[in-house]
Order: C-alpha cells, then sequence, then structure tokens
C-alpha cells in the first residue's frame, strides 16, 4: 500500500545539510529599530532617569578602581529647568575618552561592559532620552584629554524620518541623517564627568519627567543611594550587606538642594492613613545557589503589620535589587505570597548576586531560568512565613475592633436606659442587648489571639463597664420631664419616644431629638 508521507534517509539529510552554505546578502537593520529600542522600551516614563543614574553609577565605580575618585566621593546631579523644559544629568565618573566617544554612543547592543559586574550590559540604556525631548545631548570629558566631546541626537527629525513612506534608508543611514558631533574646550567644566542633557521634553501624562519631587521619590526607591543617617538599622543593614554586595552608594542631588538623596526609610512610618508604626526588628536573608554558592542576600524589617501600606507607600513591598539598583516595582514578588496583598505589608530587600541572574532589557522583572527559579523557590517559605504574620495581625486587629465597637454598643444603650423615656419592652430589649454584648466581649478579652498585655487591658475596661450592675440600676430611672405626665398620656410618651429611636440611627442623635421633645411637650 503506498502513502504520501514517507520516510526520508539519514544518508539524504546529512548530503542536504553538507550543501549548505552561508548566506551572501548583508542583513538589512531597518530604521524601525531605533524605534523599538526606545519608545518601545520602558512603561513607566520616569525610567529614563534609571537608565541615566544606572550608567553614572557604572561609570562612577570605574573612577573608584582606578583611584580617580574615593570610595565615598561618586556624585550625580540632576537638574530641572521647568521653564525651559530641560533636564541636565552629570556624573563625576570617568568620562569617556575622546577617541571613543562617538563609536560607543552610536553603537547599539555592543556594550563592553557585558561579562562585568557592571549594572548596564545591553548598550541600549543611553537611547531612552530619545522618545521624551527634542533633542538628546551627550557630553564628555576623560582626564587625559584636552577637549570636551559632544554628540547631538535630533529627535523631531528621527520621528518624522521613522514615520515617513518615503524614508526607506536602513539604521545606519538614519543616524547619520539625525547625529552631529563636536569637541570644544571649557575650562569651566571638571576634568572627568559625562552629562546627558534632554532639551525641550515633551509632555507625558502628568508631566512626571518635569517633577521634581516625583524623579526625587522614584530615585530614592530604585537608585543607589545611601541609607538616611537618622534611619537607625541604616548602619546594621549595609554592614550585614557589605561583604557581599557592592553597594556601590552614590551622592545624588536634585536642583539646588544641597542634600543628598536618601533611600526612604526611617524609624517611624505611616502604615496606613493617618495611623503610624515603627520598625521593631531585622531578619537576615540569605538564598543558596544550585552550586551552594550565596545566589541572593537581603533583609526584611519587622514592624506591627497594621495593614496595606497605602499605594503612595515608597516602602512597601519585599523588592528585589541588582547591582544595587531596584529591578521592577514594589509588587514583583506578589505571586510567592500565599495571598498577594500580604506583599504590601511587608518591608525588605533581596539583592541578586548571582550572575546567571539577569534584568531583562526593561529591568522591570528578570530573565526567567533555573537560577532565578531557585531564589523564588527558596523566598516563598518566608513569604508564607510573612503571610502568616499578616493573617495573625489581621485577626488581631478584628477583635480589637470587634471589641472597640462592643464597648461603643453598651454604652449606648446605657445612655438610652439612663434617659429613662422609653417603654417597659424596649428597656427589656436594651438589656437583653447589653448582657448579650458584654458576655461576647468577656470571650473577645480572653481570645488566645490576643497578646496578653491587651486581654488584661480588655478585662480592666469591662471590670469598668460593670454592666449588670449598671443594668440593674438604670432600669428603674425615670425622664424627669416624664413624670409630669400621668397613665395612658405616660405611654403615649413613651412609645413617641420609642419611635424617636427607631428612626434615627445614630443613638446619640436620638437621644438629643427625645430630650427636646421630652422638654417641648
Amino acid at each position: 500500500m503506498s502513502s504520501d508521507l514517507t520516510l526520508i534517509a539519514p544518508s539524504r539529510i546529512l548530503k542536504a545539510r553538507e550543501e549548505w552554505s552561508p548566506i551572501n546578502e548583508a542583513p538589512i537593520i531597518g530604521k524601525d529599530v531605533l524605534e523599538l529600542l526606545s519608545s518601545s522600551m520602558y512603561v513607566n516614563v520616569l525610567s529614563v532617569y534609571r537608565e541615566y543614574i544606572q550608567n553614572s553609577a557604572d561609570s562612577i565605580d570605574i573612577a573608584k578602581e582606578s583611584a580617580l575618585l574615593s570610595k565615598s566621593g561618586g556624585r550625580v546631579h540632576l537638574s530641572v529647568e521647568t521653564q525651559r523644559r530641560v533636564v541636565r544629568i552629570r556624573d563625576n565618573g570617568v568620562g569617556l575618552r575622546r577617541k571613543d566617544f562617538v563609536e560607543r554612543l552610536v553603537a547599539f547592543g555592543a556594550s563592553k561592559k557585558r561579562g562585568s559586574r557592571a549594572r548596564g550590559f545591553r548598550g541600549v540604556g543611553r537611547l531612552a532620552g530619545l522618545a521624551y525631548c527634542q533633542e538628546l545631548i551627550f557630553r564628555a570629558k576623560a582626564v587625559e584629554d584636552t577637549h570636551i566631546s559632544e554628540l547631538r541626537w535630533d529627535c523631531r527629525k528621527l520621528k518624522t524620518l521613522i514615520r515617513s513612506e518615503q524614508y526607506f534608508d536602513n539604521l545606519e543611514k538614519l543616524v547619520r541623517d539625525v547625529v552631529t558631533a563636536r569637541t570644544f574646550i571649557d575650562g569651566t567644566m571638571p576634568a572627568h564627568f559625562f552629562e546627558v542633557e534632554l532639551v525641550n521634553i515633551v509632555r507625558h501624562g502628568n508631566d512626571l519627567l518635569m517633577d521634581s519631587v516625583a524623579i526625587q521619590k522614584y530615585l530614592e526607591q530604585i537608585g543607589p543611594v545611601p541609607f538616611a543617617p537618622e534611619f537607625s538599622y541604616g548602619t546594621k543593614i549595609e554592614a550585614a550587606l557589605k561583604s557581599q554586595v557592592n553597594l556601590g552608594n552614590v551622592q545624588i542631588t536634585i536642583n539646588d538642594d544641597e542634600r543628598p538623596l536618601y533611600r526612604p526609610y526611617r524609624d517611624e512610618f505611616e502604615a496606613r492613613k493617618g495611623v503610624g508604626d515603627h520598625f521593631q526588628r531585622l531578619q537576615p536573608v540569605s538564598i543558596q545557589g544550585s552550586d551552594s554558592a550565596v545566589a541572593a542576600v537581603g533583609w526584611i524589617l519587622h514592624h506591627g503589620y497594621l495593614g496595606a501600606f497605602p499605594k503612595t507607600s515608597s516602602i512597601k513591598g519585599l523588592r528585589l535589587r541588582s547591582g544595587n539598583m531596584q529591578i521592577g516595582e514594589a509588587e514583583l514578588l506578589d505571586e510567592i505570597f500565599p495571598e498577594p496583598r500580604f506583599n504590601s505589608w511587608v518591608v525588605g530587600e533581596v539583592h541578586i548576586l548571582d550572575d546567571r541572574i539577569l534584568p531583562n532589557g526593561r529591568r522591570d522583572h528578570f530573565e526567567q531560568n533555573v537560577h532565578f527559579r531557585n531564589v523564588l523557590t527558596q523566598l516563598s517559605p518566608i513569604a508564607r512565613e510573612l503571610g502568616h504574620l499578616c493573617r495573625d495581625s489581621s485577626i488581631r486587629r478584628n477583635w480589637i475592633r470587634q471589641f472597640e465597637q462592643g464597648v461603643s454598643f453598651i454604652k449606648d444603650r446605657q445612655t438610652i436606659l439612663r434617659q429613662g423615656a422609653i417603654t417597659k419592652a424596649r428597656r427589656a430589649k436594651l438589656n437583653d442587648q447589653i448582657v448579650d454584648r458584654a458576655a461576647y466581649l468577656e470571650q473577645i478579652a480572653k481570645s488566645s489571639a490576643l497578646d496578653a498585655r491587651t486581654r488584661a487591658g480588655f478585662q480592666k475596661r469591662l471590670m469598668h463597664l460593670n454592666a449588670k450592675f449598671r443594668i440593674a440600676n438604670l432600669s428603674k430611672s425615670e425622664h424627669e420631664d416624664l413624670k409630669r405626665f400621668r397613665g395612658g398620656r405616660r405611654r403615649l410618651v413613651q412609645k413617641l419616644v420609642d419611635v424617636v429611636y427607631d428612626i434615627v440611627p445614630n443613638p446619640a442623635a436620638a437621644k438629643i431629638l427625645a430630650d427636646k421633645i421630652l422638654r417641648r411637650l
């Protein structure tokens, strides 16, 4: 029986492979690649600052290694000129030598940092600004050069050519059409530096790129900046990390504020709106890699776990860092918690050390591989334990809330009884409600979910309420104005007061209205 599906002999496959040959045609790299590498790379517009700060930090590290800077001498200054819509970012790193300047800045995905401990290594981060301004300027000077090198991208022309259906040239031709360079001498500039200038920044959304406060808050979270001097746990954290993590702290300043940026952590903080809390204990974290080497280290700061931090909080979440730069947002590790929402109750950071675990191109996550999954697997039990702390705290706070509500419930009804203007039937009903609620509060005061101090406090407050004693006496009291009525008229007034308590939901407001009615009658 014949078939159209026939097996090909292995010998024929091998012979076909021997006939393959390299292609002769040069690959065409189209102009749209540049748009993909700039405007399509980032979701958060503030990421442009992260890319340039990251490059500055790498340059500063090299300057420290070559003794151009002291260990604490790395500086980056941001100048945000709102009126002119210009931002300038300058660092005091090694800069770029004149002979390498143009070649390095027009190379795409050809960074010489790959394989090193540098934070950026894909050679595309410098392009981040192309999508957000009308002109992007780079300036640099190495210590051995006399001239400053400058390169300018005409971003308006770039966008026009990319969108033009008549312009078909490839990437190389496009770059030649929109990029210019020069050298010059300026004795007022530092001996070595690198500077990025974004001119006529385009308005995006809430115009965050020109918002100095938003920029500061963003960089305080993601940048390699030190802990604040007033943060008492800062020195302890750095002491625990310094043997394995190159913190590479950089002093970043914005505009005329001479105080450098610090990480957002402080000893006391707002846990929820209007509710303060403080850190109580530091827990070190260490994650072993598959080869028994340390893959990650970090820390967790325990506190009262009084609920989820506000959405705008700069400290919430167990966060990941690489090269002391934050990767992704605060929600990155939600998936490892038994309930994702509990990550927003937690404060902590994990620094990735395994060089096989790399941030992705957008730096909003890590490349997914077995080494990264190993870190997540070992972090999961820690996240579960944190989830238990959050759950226990939630239960405890619920008991406390119910106790406070129960106390208010009893006091409101005692006030009504004390007024003495309701019917006997309603008095009996209120008596029963108070007795039932007091018994429930006694159960709460004995709950093992509460600490001994809270239980003792609740017991003391229950003694002060002394519900049964008050009920026995309050039920006999009678409103003074009610004594003026006799027989059926008194019962009618009492029923009227009952109606007031029925239709006015707030007992305190109902009592005030009832008092007014009794005085008027």
